[in-house]
């Protein structure tokens, strides 16, 4: 039987690029050695810092989103049926009180857009959450300047919601099949009170910001405060969550004292590694919902479905993020030196450059105010600060790699390529401003 060239030739070209690049790779050369090293150093920082403290609790919320929030409740506010003004009003600030970087918004997407978000607002919503949260816009005013605080926060908001607006009308057609369809299922049955949805989510939303509160030498007074508190904060929010999981919703008390027993002695054996105790809290309580009938089962399986989507290809980009740019202060592929020589001035490609780079580096919380800094303090311009701050903590090379598994190619091509572009008019029109 003859190969039917048509239907093998993209597999073969891949084949064929992957040996080229492997036979190709430069691996006897100190800078290559140097990146790779700076590709596993920034996987295990992000393994320690991000991973247990950020990105397994979003993964609770959003598998309690799919659980506890009612299709309804999601589609009257976020819907393509809900008001304009409401739904993009909600999307744009309800990330706001989140100190999450662009990987940890990730599951929370997620959980909206399969709920019957709209794709404008959950496009809004993704992109608000890391880029407008009250802790980033404090310190940005605080370190960077007034003006530039003051323009991320209005630059920030305004873009959110023009750039769910443009990824509405470019995707228009298919979301209105979307709607249609989810309007065509029967109504969910109503679900549990306002007043205990609230408090469940609240609960977890406050100690996953407490949980990640950072420390700054140039914070306020009740910044240092908070922080020095953080952890006694956070385990008065669990004890709270723990009696809602057994008042509310039927876990039992039994199993949840031991687990919190177990937190408190790790905390007194080990206080300076206040992590283990987190960690173990949370792994504890994915094994009893993990043992449990009903929806706190069910919580279980939505929360193991995400990570199993999630955390593969975010480890993965984080690592090729590595490579290419290395960590925070440290070079990988590309010499950061080229980035800084490239981002003086306020022109359009200035701009542009700066917000390119931004949306490829990875971001952790807060992290994208201490490296401005240094950029700017080696000649880069307003106009590319913001332009980078608008872009970077959204997007990052692994949340790409996440979107591109939740809405396909076309939708993150076309999520990225706005957020550059918005980001690059902006911070141009900034540096205008200013100038």
């Amino acid at each position: 039987m003859a190969t039917d060239w048509k239907t093998e030739a993209k597999p073969l070209t891949l084949i064929a690029a992957a040996f080229a690049v492997a036979f190709m790779l430069p691996t006897d050369t100190p800078r290559f050695q140097s990146a790779v090293m700076e590709g596993l150093h920034l996987v295990k920082w992000y393994a320690r810092e991000h991973m247990a403290l950020c990105v397994v609790p979003a993964l609770f919320i959003a598998g309690a989103i799919g659980v506890f929030v009612s299709q309804a409740a999601v589609m009257r506010y976020l819907g393509a049926g809900a008001k304009r003004w409401v739904a993009y009003g909600v999307a744009s600030v309800s990330g706001s009180v989140l100190a999450v970087c662009s990987c940890t918004i990730l599951p929370l997407f997620a959980g909206i857009y399969k709920r019957g978000a709209g794709l404008g607002p959950a496009a809004a919503f993704l992109y608000a959450g890391p880029a407008i949260n009250v802790l980033a816009i404090i310190l940005t005013a605080r370190i960077l300047g007034l003006e530039l605080g003051t323009a991320r926060v209005v630059g920030a908001v305004g873009f959110s919601i023009v750039l769910g607006l443009l990824m509405h009308l470019l995707f228009r057609k298919e979301e209105s099949v979307r709607t249609e369809a989810a309007l065509a299922e029967p109504p969910a049955p109503e679900g549990r009170p306002l007043h205990q949805t609230l408090a469940f989510f609240g609960s977890m939303i406050a100690i996953l910001v407490f949980a990640n509160w950072a420390p700054s030498r140039n914070a306020l007074g009740w910044w240092e405060a908070i922080y020095q508190a953080k952890w006694w904060i956070t385990g008065a929010f669990g004890l709270g969550f723990g009696l809602i999981l057994v008042r509310w919703y039927g876990v039992a008390l039994w199993k949840l004292s031991a687990l919190g027993g177990g937190v408190v002695a790790l905390a007194v054996l080990k206080p300076g590694v206040p992590d283990l105790a987190f960690s173990l809290g949370t792994l504890g309580l994915g094994f009893i919902a993990s043992r449990s009938e009903g929806e706190v089962g069910d919580w279980f399986d939505q929360t193991l479905g995400f990570a199993k989507q999630i955390v593969p290809l975010l480890l993965g980009g984080v690592f090729v993020a590595g490579i290419c740019l290395g960590r925070p202060g440290q070079e990988g592929l590309i010499p950061s030196a080229w980035i800084a020589s490239l981002v003086g001035g306020n022109s359009l490609a200035a701009n542009f450059i700066a917000s390119l780079s931004g949306a490829f580096m990875y971001f952790a919380t807060l992290t994208e105010i201490p490296i401005l800094q240094g950029l700017m303090g080696s000649g880069m311009g307003k106009g590319p600060a913001l332009a980078l701050l608008l872009a970077g903590p959204a997007l990052s090379l692994p949340s790409m790699l996440v979107l591109n598994a939740v809405l396909g190619f076309k939708k993150t091509a076309a999520f990225v390529s706005l957020v550059v572009l918005l980001a690059t008019v902006t911070g141009w029109l900034f540096g205008l401003m200013v100038a």
